[in-house]
């Protein structure tokens, strides 16, 4: 568990941003270690404690189809995106890019100031 002021706002910060991260991958289907390993891929390492009942919570709001097919002889649960989960998922990239783009000079100011 994370015990300095760091890895507690660290974790904090990355609580938001794996959902929008989770969303944007699953633009295409995938099962729970496809994605798992896409994520990770792009840097952003989640363990399986949080990812799959993250998972499971978007499919329960609806945000997320979910159906099992076969693949390399077993039977898979694939998730992707729902009409739902595609419209959040813009609203919420438009609400990440301005919140960057406000960012991102503070944080250049703090870094010119030091």
């Amino acid at each position: 568990m994370a015990t300095d002021p760091f890895d507690k706002l660290r974790l904090e910060l990355r609580r938001g941003v794996l959902v929008l991260a989770v969303l944007a991958s699953l633009r295409k289907p995938h099962y729970g270690y496809s994605l798992r390993k896409q994520l990770q891929q792009a840097g952003v390492d989640i363990d399986e404690g949080t990812l799959y009942p993250l998972i499971r919570r978007l499919a329960d709001q609806g945000l997320l189809h979910s159906e099992w097919q076969q693949g390399d002889g077993r039977e898979r649960r694939y998730y992707q995106l729902s009409e739902l989960g595609s419209e959040l998922l813009e609203k919420l990239s438009a609400e990440w890019a301005t919140l960057n783009s406000a960012i991102a000079p503070l944080l250049q100011t703090t870094v010119q100031e030091d």
